[in-house]
């Protein structure tokens, strides 16, 4: 039986429980499914190099916008394709990528980065705060920055694009922004950094620099996706909820602008 190719959402026939009484309908759930990340160059094989939660759909974008954060990729990757090894399971056709490099990564990914996380984590694999607190870094952004006006409608027109949202309410998004506020990319997921990952992998797999004016997220600002901003060479970190006091340190040691409660009414300026 040919696999399928698992989507963003799921069906699921759910009892809603109100002060009216109880009501049975269909709802539709975030879908939520392993992805393992596989890295090959020439002379050697592909091997595992992480595997995350995420929500299916542009998962291409994700492997490779992961290894630019994680400092393993200096150009566009030779290709990208799901995994057709003979003794994966059906079901997990669709949840294992290989990235084949036309040269060897930028540094050895070794066997601390051949780990895991929950679509919660963005550092996990990690054997030391200090390896994690190592952010690889792109040039700096030297070009415009968005005015305050355009900060504060940045999570509005973040939301207008989230369509999965809509249908679940269970992912968070990212978006990457000109200094105008025009949005030039938006992806979902259920882990927010995993949605920070496919933004920049859309850049890299379409040739086009991952580096913008503004990161966007839909929820808070945390140390990784500060890391995460700083290694795709963004001006900016723009979020909804509030940054942490290591996201904070990070920014200001790497000049991102960083921003934190942001909405049409005011917007928080943290470095």
């Amino acid at each position: 039986m040919k696999a399928r190719r698992p989507g963003p959402t799921v069906r699921a026939r759910v009892h809603e429980l109100g002060a009216e009484g109880e009501r049975r309908h269909e709802d539709r759930l975030a879908t939520e499914e392993p992805l393992e990340i596989r890295l090959a160059w020439p002379g050697a094989h592909a091997r595992r190099v992480w595997v995350t939660m995420r929500t299916p759909g542009h998962d291409f974008e994700l492997a490779a916008g992961w290894l630019l954060h994680e400092g393993l990729l200096a150009a566009p990757p030779h290709t990208i394709a799901y995994c057709t090894d003979v003794d994966l399971a059906p079901e997990q056709e669709f949840n294992v990528v290989t990235v084949t490099l036309d040269r060897p990564p930028t540094r050895d990914p070794g066997h601390r980065h051949a780990g895991s996380g929950s679509s919660a984590c963005g550092v996990c694999g990690k054997d030391t705060i200090s390896e994690a607190l190592a952010a690889p870094s792109a040039a700096r952004w030297t070009g415009g920055l968005p005015s305050a006006d355009v900060v504060r409608g940045l999570p509005d027109a973040l939301r207008a694009s989230q369509k999965v949202f809509d249908l679940t309410g269970g992912v968070h998004a990212a978006g990457l922004a000109t200094a105008d506020g025009e949005l030039l990319v938006v992806r979902e997921d259920v882990g927010r950094h995993n949605a920070v990952d496919k933004v920049t992998g859309a850049r890299v797999v379409a040739g086009a620099s991952p580096a913008g004016a503004a990161l966007v997220v839909s929820g808070r600002a945390g140390f990784e996706l500060v890391q995460k901003a700083v290694a795709a060479g963004s001006g900016a970190l723009v979020s909804v909820g509030a940054p942490t006091s290591l996201a904070v340190s990070l920014a200001e040691e790497a000049g991102l602008a960083l921003y934190g409660f942001t909405s049409p009414r005011r917007t928080v300026r943290y470095a």
